[in-house]
């Protein structure tokens, strides 16, 4: 929503703003200037990054119209499940949540949380360490020390596409200046014809460059700062998931745990104690 909010708010401002002082929009609807500043931008893009952050970009940015990947909702969920799995291996010991570790698509536990069940990479992430603490071979720190490793290469991953999105915004006002140059270019071999052409041709080749900055300025540079704030929300749901796992390793009690990675949470998501509390007594019932 605030995606097109925004690209509405921008494409008015400008347009508006150049309409009250007497402009027409024709003189601005240069179609071939926008083949060459997006063209080279596609270009450029494509030849920097791989396939995958490529495929990842055309995929972020229609999310981006959903709002927050994770949102308290999301939150609540993660907790009362991995209260849940604290509290059944607290009651039939570790090697009773091995069946729902191993097959979490089978797990009357996980199955109580669709939105954590259909995140792939989360459910992932809570079987490999679990799967851990069942086995009994490493010790808190040791988890700890794992889990950032796994974590600081998954932020760089998930970070990528915003900082890909950058460098097009970054160079989309050099391609504008290669629009206008070719512009002016084209004026120049004019240069002897009639008043009228002469001067709709240097007026071209000054919207490449108004193009441009626009593009990267009103609409490509802020996707990729909404890219990369959606890339730090997943870094915190993971923060919140990792502290509770490790405070059920060093012993704490299940709603102890879970009340380490409350903690973790923005003030913005964050449930209160007795919020959280009914939410795990609705779970139960």
């Amino acid at each position: 929503m605030n995606l097109i909010l925004g690209a509405i708010i921008v494409t008015v401002s400008v347009l508006g703003g150049f309409m009250a002082h007497g402009g027409k929009l024709l003189a601005i609807w240069q179609p071939f200037e926008v083949v060459i500043i997006c063209g080279a931008a596609l270009g450029a893009f494509i030849i920097s990054n791989s396939m995958k952050t490529i495929m990842k970009v055309f995929k972020g940015i229609p999310g981006l119209l959903g709002g927050p990947k994770y949102k308290k909702t999301h939150y609540l969920d993660l907790l009362a499940l991995l209260y849940d799995l604290f509290t059944k291996a607290r009651k039939e010991g570790l090697m009773g949540i091995e069946p729902d570790i191993e097959e979490p698509q089978e797990s009357a536990i996980f199955q109580k949380y669709p939105s954590i069940l259909k995140d792939h990479h989360v459910v992932e992430f809570i079987s490999d360490y679990m799967r851990l603490v069942v086995s009994g071979s490493m010790n808190p720190f040791e988890l700890d020390n794992l889990m950032d490793i796994e974590l600081e290469t998954h932020h760089h991953e998930v970070g990528e596409p915003a900082h890909a999105v950058q460098r097009v915004a970054d160079a989309l006002p050099a391609f504008g200046i290669v629009a206008a140059v070719l512009g002016i270019v084209n004026t120049m071999d004019s240069l002897g014809g009639p008043i009228e052409e002469i001067g709709g041709k240097v007026a071209a080749a000054l919207v490449g460059t108004f193009l441009g900055i626009l593009l990267a300025y009103g609409f490509v540079g802020p996707m990729s700062t909404a890219l990369e704030r959606r890339a730090e929300d997943e870094a915190k749901f993971y923060a919140c998931l990792k502290a509770c796992i490790l405070a059920n390793v060093q012993g704490y009690s299940p709603q102890v745990a879970v009340e380490f990675g409350r903690k973790t949470m923005a003030s913005t998501l964050r449930p209160s104690f007795q919020e959280l509390e009914q939410h795990l007594r609705g779970t139960k019932e």
